[in-house]
Order: C-alpha cells, then structure tokens, then sequence
C-alpha cells in the first residue's frame, strides 16, 4: 500500500490545508504516545501546487542535525503564512492602480516572497527533501507542464536538481500576482516557469499516476489518498462587467476560474477512477465548501482576513473530526504492519 498526501494550490488559503495537516499530526503523537511523530513519517509520498508546494517543501524540509528528519512541524511550517502572508501580499496602491491598467504585469514585487523561501530554505536542494514528492510548475517557453520530482533529482544529480527556494518562486508564480520565474538547474539549464495550479491546481491525479509509474507493483486499488484543498471560490462574473474591463484587469479573475475548474475536473476524475475498481474509500477530499465568511481571494492576506481564514479552518477540522481521527488511527495501524514486515524480513536475513 503507498498512501499519497496531496496540497492544492490558493496563495493565502494555504492556512487551511497547513491546519488540517497540523490537526492530524497532532492526533498521530495523541494515538501513537509518541510527542516526536511527525506527517512525513506516515506518507510515502507528497505532492504539491503553488502554496502546497511551499507547504510540501516545509514538511519534507530535513533537518540540519539528522537530514533524515523534518525540521519543522506542521504547526511550524504555518509560520509562513501566519507570520510572512500579510508582506508577500503587500503591495503600494500605485503598483495597484498601474497593474489595471496594464502597465505592470503583475501585483506583487516578487523579491519580498524571494527573500522570505531563502530565510527559510538556504541553499538546501529539492534532492535533500526527506520523501519522495512532486511539486507542480508550468513551462510557458516549451508549452508543456514542469514536475519538480524529489527522486528524479537524486538519481539524475544536476540536471534535474534544483534549489528549493528556486522550485518554491516557480510553483506559486501566479500570472498577474508574481513575476514569471526565471530559474536555472543545478546544472545551469534554464527553465522559465508559472504556477502549476494553470493545470494541477489539484496535483492529487499527478501524484496518483507518478506513483504507479514509480512503483510499478502497485496498482490503483493499493494507493490511498488524503487529497486537502483551500476551498473553491464560486464567484459568479458578469457578462457585460468582462466585456467593459481591460483585459489585464480580469487577469486575476481568469486565473481564479482556471484553477477551480481545474481542481474540480481533478477532484471528479479521481472520484471516479476509485468507484471503477470498488476503491471509493481510498480518497479522501477535506476542503471547505462554503467560503462566504472570508474574503477568498488567494491575494486576500491583511490581519482581518487571516483571522477569518484560521476561524474557517479551525471549523473544517471541527466538521471533520471524526474522519482525521479514523485517519490518525489507519495510519498509525499501517505503519506498525509496515515495521512488523520490516522485522520479519531481518529475521529471515538472520540480521
């Protein structure tokens, strides 16, 4: 069995999905008596989009003491949008006002986000993450889409290699927010990339097929999945209000609709591919379905609003008790048949 833990994208709503994590690692140290037990010892592997990558790349993010260890917990990693969401979604009224115009191409001064992942991630590589993961990004020169892929990077070395802070600017360069990001490889091969949420803002069915293919033993009916979402945004646009605006100015609105619909679609498939073979039990999807309390913008990051978000989340981990703790309990069960086997195997090995 390989069970999956993918993040979707949605700028500050990443609080929600960052809280969530942070509840069931919280029940996982409750149930198994151990205050050391961390998300990444439970998951084999981890997918993420824009804010989810950043989030991904925080949970997997070793430790400098033991690299084979997390060195935040989940409730640690929130720290970047609890404490940084309101200066990487600050901007001067000017760049505003000029940026509906046309006459910036985007909202944000990239260099802020930029300073806060080197704070964060150093010089570490995508090849020290602790567990195998994919985090999405798209590639506007060649067309096609970018996946960051942990053991790629470890078993091709440079090529595929890249620095964390680098894979973290890529996945959530939103059009009209963040600049296009302009990275390079280890080995200095340059990749010119926007946020993987224009085609995975869901990455559960990106994370499915990767691994199948990875694992090639495995099939659909072994993989589980804990798929957590940010909510999605049901604003409904005006006909005659897209018709009179210039069209840099529904560039945000262009992307709110291509990543819900995207995430939508992702969500409806996956329901679908697990029915097919009796599985429907191996897909979990906790998101919110009501964000009227909040301003839900992925942008919407001021004091108020973060407040409100923290509120909403704390309500879906409410709503969803029951489901996170059975979760803790299956998990907890999994990994001791896990290290059983281990055991067993060493036995036979006379080790």
């Amino acid at each position: 069995m390989k069970r999956i833990l993918s993040i979707d994208g949605g700028g500050i709503r990443g609080i929600i999905p960052g809280m969530v994590v942070a509840a069931l690692e919280d029940k996982l140290k409750e149930h198994s008596n151990n205050p050391n037990a961390h998300i990444s010892d439970y998951f084999d592997f981890f997918s993420g989009t824009s804010t989810g990558g950043i989030l991904t790349s925080l949970l997997l993010f070793p430790s400098e003491e033991d690299p084979g260890r997390p060195k935040f917990s989940a409730r640690e990693a929130l720290s970047i949008y609890l404490e940084h969401g309101e200066s990487i979604f600050s901007t001067r009224n000017w760049r505003r006002f000029l940026s509906k115009f046309g006459l910036l191409s985007e909202i944000y001064d990239e260099e802020v986000l930029e300073k806060i992942l080197l704070d964060y991630f150093g010089d570490a590589k995508l090849s020290q993450l602790i567990k195998p993961c994919i985090i999405t990004a798209y590639n506007i020169e060649l067309r096609k889409n970018h996946l960051f892929r942990q053991q790629k990077a470890i078993s091709h070395g440079d090529s595929r290699d890249f620095y964390l802070r680098d894979v973290c600017r890529a996945t959530s360069a939103a059009p009209t927010f963040f600049s296009v990001a302009e990275i390079f490889s280890l080995a200095n091969t340059r990749y010119v990339l926007v946020d993987g949420g224009l085609f995975a803002h869901n990455p559960s069915i990106a994370a499915l097929l990767e691994v199948l293919k990875t694992f090639n033993t495995f099939n659909i009916s072994d993989v589980h999945i804990l798929s957590l979402g940010t909510g999605i945004t049901k604003n409904a646009y005006n006909y005659e209000d897209f018709k009179k605006k210039w069209a840099i100015s529904i560039g945000p609105a262009l992307v709110d609709i291509m990543t819900a619909s995207s995430s939508e679609s992702n969500d409806y498939f996956l329901r679908q591919l697990f029915r097919s073979v009796n599985r429907l039990g191996n897909y979990i999807r906790i998101e919110p379905h009501n964000l009227s309390s909040i301003n839900p913008a992925m942008d919407a990051a001021n004091k108020s609003n973060i407040q409100k978000i923290v509120a909403l989340a704390d309500k879906l981990i409410s709503d969803n008790e029951q489901i996170i703790d059975q979760l803790a309990h299956d998990l907890i069960r999994d990994r001791h048949e896990v290290e059983k086997r281990k055991k067993s195997v060493w036995n036979l090995l006379g080790k």
